[in-house]
Order: structure tokens, then C-alpha cells, then sequence
């Protein structure tokens, strides 16, 4: 697939997930298992959310976050 970003996403089954206040007040109160304030966002939006992460990293299921690993 090629064009603009945002245009491609919404042409998938994915559904955007916007960044709210809830989930930043949990990514700034989870443990620094992970450096990356990316990854920490995901995580918070996943416990919030109930959604699951698919990731090879082995460090987020330390979150207790549910993981499928890729």
C-alpha cells in the first residue's frame, strides 16, 4: 500500500485508539521495566483498554499486561 499514512491505516480492520488523560496518568505511575515512554503508552493503553500487546519484546509482559508474542 502506498499515500499518506493516515489514509492506509483507515483502509485496514485496525481501529484507532487516541491517547487520553486516563492513559497518561498510567504510563507516568507504571514501573521503568522499560525505557521507552512509547512503549510505556502502549502498555498503559492496553491495561486501560483491556487489549492485548503483540510484541517480541519480553520485557512488557513484566507490566502483567496480556501479550501475544510475535
Amino acid at each position: 500500500m502506498r499515500g499518506n499514512l493516515l489514509e492506509v491505516v483507515r483502509a485496514t480492520p485496525f481501529e484507532l485508539l487516541p491517547i487520553t488523560p486516563e492513559h497518561a496518568v498510567v504510563a507516568g505511575s507504571l514501573p521503568r521495566h522499560h525505557d521507552d515512554p512509547f512503549d510505556r503508552m502502549l502498555v498503559a493503553q492496553a491495561l486501560t483498554e483491556s487489549l492485548t500487546i503483540v510484541t517480541r519484546d519480553p520485557r512488557i509482559a513484566e507490566y502483567g499486561v496480556a501479550v501475544l508474542s510475535a
